[in-house]
C-alpha cells in the first residue's frame, strides 16, 4: 500500500512539474509576444530602430514603436511610465531621477555604445581643423566669418540642437562650457536635419553624432584630433560621450526587455551599431 501511495505520489509530483514547465512555456510565449515603446534621443534612435527590426524578424508578434524625439522627451516619458525604455545620448539628470523616484520609477542606465559628437562644415569649405576655443567662439557670436578662421570671406551659419537634445547637453558641457550661444544661432531638433542644414549650405556649421557623418558633409579636427574608432573607443577625441537606454529598475532576467537591453553585447548587436556608424562596447 505504501509503494503504491508512493508511485502515486510521484505521477502527481511530475504531472505538477510538468504543469509548472507547460505555464513557463505559455508565460514566456506571452512575454514574447507583447509591445515594448521606445522614446528618446534622435542619436540613440537609429541603433533602436534597428534593434527592433531585428527583434521584429525573430519575434513577429511584437509590435515595438520607436519615438525619436530627444533625450529630454524620452526622460520624461519613462519618469511618467509612458515607455518601456528611454533612449538617451546624455545621463540622466538629477531632477530627472527625483522626480522618477517621486513617481515610483527607479531608472536604470545601460549603455549600449560609444559616440563622438562631431562638428561638421559642408564638404567646400577648406577649413579642416579649429580649436575647441573657436568652435566656441563661433557659437557665441565672437567669429561670425570663416576668414577669421584662415577660410573664405564667407559668413558662418551656425547650426545647434535643440536644448532639449542630448547632444546640445554634451556640446554645451564640453564644447560651450555652458556659454549662451549668440542670439543668430539657428536651432534644429533632429541630426538629420543639422545634417542637411549643413549639406546645402556651403558655410554652414553644426555638431552631429558619428553615425550621420558621410561624404556628404566634412569632419573637423577638433584641437588637433580626428573623430575616428579608434579615438571615441579609448576618449581622447575631446567630444566623446557613451550612448544609454534607461529602463525602470533592472529588467527582469529572461524578459523581453531584458533580451532588449542586452542586444548590443551579442554579434548580431555589434554588427548593427558599427552599421549605424557608432562604436561598440564589444569585439567579436
Amino acid at each position: 500500500m505504501f509503494n503504491k501511495k508512493f508511485r502515486i505520489a510521484n505521477v502527481m509530483t511530475l504531472v505538477s512539474l510538468i504543469g509548472l514547465v507547460g505555464l513557463a512555456g505559455l508565460s514566456n510565449a506571452a512575454e514574447k509576444s507583447k509591445a515594448i515603446q521606445l522614446e528618446g534621443s534622435t542619436t540613440v534612435g537609429p541603433i533602436g530602430g534597428a534593434f527592433a527590426e531585428a527583434f521584429g524578424q525573430m519575434y513577429p508578434k511584437i509590435a515595438i514603436t520607436v519615438k525619436k524625439t530627444g533625450s529630454g522627451d524620452g526622460a520624461a516619458a519613462l519618469v511618467d511610465s509612458r515607455c518601456d525604455i528611454a533612449m538617451m545620448s546624455r545621463f540622466m539628470k538629477e531632477k530627472e531621477f527625483k522626480k522618477a523616484v517621486e513617481n515610483g520609477v527607479y531608472p536604470v542606465a545601460h549603455v549600449v555604445a560609444n559616440d563622438g559628437v562631431c562638428v561638421i562644415v559642408h564638404p567646400s569649405n577648406p577649413v579642416t581643423e579649429l580649436t575647441s576655443a573657436q568652435v566656441r567662439d563661433i557659437y557665441t557670436g565672437k567669429i561670425t566669418n570663416w576668414k577669421q578662421l584662415s577660410g573664405p570671406d564667407m559668413k558662418i551659419v551656425a547650426i545647434s540642437r535643440d536644448t532639449s537634445s542630448g547632444t546640445f547637453e554634451t556640446f554645451h558641457k564640453l564644447v560651450m562650457k555652458k556659454k549662451k550661444m549668440a542670439a543668430h544661432v539657428e536651432y534644429v531638433s533632429a541630426n538629420p536635419q543639422a545634417h542637411a542644414r549643413v549639406r546645402t549650405t556651403k558655410g554652414a556649421i553644426a555638431y552631429v553624432g558619428l553615425g550621420f557623418v558621410d561624404r556628404q558633409v566634412k569632419a573637423l579636427e577638433i584641437d588637433g584630433i580626428m573623430p575616428s574608432r579608434l579615438t571615441i573607443a579609448k576618449g581622447v577625441y575631446p567630444v566623446s560621450r557613451p550612448l544609454f537606454i534607461f529602463t525602470n529598475g533592472y529588467p527582469e532576467l529572461g524578459s523581453l526587455v531584458h533580451e532588449f537591453c542586452t542586444f548590443h553585447l551579442t554579434e548580431k548587436g555589434q554588427e548593427i551599431i558599427e552599421a549605424k556608424g557608432f562604436i561598440p562596447l564589444t569585439n567579436y
